[in-house]
């Protein structure tokens, strides 16, 4: 079965196989009419990329492309972008593949138009009111992957490189205007990605749910969230054609990017270290083996029995 639906939560998603066709009716909703690509360098040579590209250069909107993007994307590549957007004249960004390509092309977007250094905006109390929301281009989001949801997210994790420490860039407009889930996008995933970024997306399904903040609304995503990888991840892994199973998997992950409003908890607080200062490309994986000792203790208090 393949599920097709609009909608306005928290942001306009076009949710359905095959909706990449839509990609410059998107830009067009978002008002942009020169948007600069934002990917990374393993998926620019794929064949949903070309199909994407070819989808804007048919709406007349352009084939510019950014791919210097590492898996945890820094400081040096969001200027690189940058630079390559203020001299293409680009007037918004469409952010394609997983959660790398669309941080990197968000916190572009977001800078376009800043006059202080990035790091001025760090998602520490009020810091998000020092920018300029003129100067913030729109967003189209695209993942690829089911996993960080960050098409649904205000923020960008960017590494800087001079103290090696991961630094959450924030602020309400960054959140995409426009988003595609096509679950078609994520068929070519192989199985150990496809677990790692489930995993992924149920680790912040799971600490949103634990996070000790008052928010049923988030609570009560982040169940769900866990009920859809419990029961379509081991299809998606199994069977990567299961476009039934790739679908729920990609609401999962933008469920769980909804719930961590809540909070997150121990499991980011060490894989954010550990990927600034190693360079792993999937921290939260790498360290689910915290998820027994910490995260299990907080699970046994939470639930009853």
């Amino acid at each position: 079965m393949s599920i097709t639906a609009n909608w306005s939560y928290p942001t306009a998603v076009r949710f359905g196989a095959g909706r990449i066709s839509e990609l410059g009716e998107a830009c067009n909703s978002a008002g942009i009419k020169n948007p600069l690509f934002v990917t990374d360098p393993g998926i620019l040579p794929l064949p949903i990329t070309k199909t994407a590209l070819d989808v804007l250069e048919n709406a007349g909107l352009g084939s510019t492309t950014f791919s210097d993007v590492q898996p945890n994307p820094t400081a040096s590549n969001v200027a690189a972008g940058l630079k390559v957007m203020k001299a293409g004249g680009h007037d918004g960004v469409v952010a394609f593949g997983g959660g790398s390509a669309l941080d990197a092309g968000k916190t572009i977007a977001f800078m376009l138009g800043q006059a202080r250094p990035m790091w001025d905006f760090e998602d520490f109390g009020d810091w998000w009111t020092r920018a300029d929301p003129n100067g913030i281009a729109p967003i189209v989001a695209v993942p690829t992957t089911a996993g960080t949801g960050s098409e649904v997210g205000r923020a960008g994790v960017i590494t800087n490189e001079e103290t090696e420490t991961k630094k959450v860039i924030f602020h309400p407009k960054m959140l995409p205007l426009e988003v595609i889930c096509d679950p078609e996008l994520t068929l070519g995933l192989p199985p150990h990605i496809t677990a790692g970024t489930g995993l992924d997306a149920f680790i912040h399904c799971l600490e949103a749910y634990l996070a000790p903040s008052y928010h049923p609304m988030s609570e009560g995503i982040a169940v769900e969230g866990m009920r859809l990888v419990k029961e379509y991840l081991p299809r998606a892994y199994r069977d990567g054609s299961d476009i039934e199973a790739r679908g729920h998997m990609m609401s999962a992950a933008a469920m769980g990017a909804v719930a961590f409003q809540k909070g997150l908890g121990g499991i980011h607080s060490l894989s954010h270290p550990v990927s600034a200062l190693y360079h792993t490309a999937q921290p939260t994986r790498f360290s689910c083996p915290i998820f027994c000792s910490t995260t299990a203790r907080q699970l046994r208090t939470k639930l009853p029995g």
